[in-house]
C-alpha cells in the first residue's frame, strides 16, 4: 500500500497550463503503475493518463492525447501531470492512483487513491 496526496491544482485560463504532483509514500513506489482521473460534477470518473513502474510506457485517455503528459520521478516517489492547452472542459477534481505491476485504464483496478485536488478553467 501506498498513501498518495496530490497538489497542484487551481483555477487558470482556458489556454493556460497547469502542472499536478501526485506524492507518494513507502518503499514500494517503484513497483507501482501510476495514474489520473479526473471527476466532473454530475459525470463518471474518467481516465485521464497513466504510466508504469519504469516510467517506460504511458496510456492516456482520448481527451487529453497531446495535450497532457504523465511522468514520474521514482527517486522523489512522485507522479506529474503536465496539462496544456486547458480547456473548461477540463474542468474536475483530479485523482491519482496507483497499482502494482502494469498500468490500467480502468479505475477499478487501482487500489491506492489521494484524496483530489481541484482543478478549474474558466473561458
Amino acid at each position: 500500500q501506498v498513501q498518495l496526496v496530490e497538489s497542484g491544482g487551481g483555477l487558470v485560463q482556458a489556454g493556460d497550463s497547469l502542472r499536478l504532483s501526485c506524492a507518494a509514500s513507502g518503499r514500494t513506489f517503484t513497483s507501482y503503475a501510476m495514474a489520473w482521473f479526473r471527476q466532473a460534477p454530475g459525470k463518471e470518473r474518467e481516465f485521464v493518463a497513466a504510466i508504469s513502474p519504469s516510467g517506460g510506457s504511458t496510456d492516456y485517455g482520448d481527451s487529453v492525447k497531446g495535450r497532457f503528459t504523465i511522468s514520474r520521478d521514482n527517486a522523489k516517489n512522485t507522479v506529474y501531470l503536465q496539462m496544456n492547452s486547458l480547456k473548461p472542459e477540463d474542468t474536475a477534481v483530479y485523482y491519482c492512483a496507483g497499482r502494482t505491476l502494469w498500468l490500467s485504464a480502468l479505475d477499478y483496478e487501482y487500489n491506492n487513491w489521494g484524496q483530489g485536488t481541484q482543478v478549474t478553467v474558466s473561458s
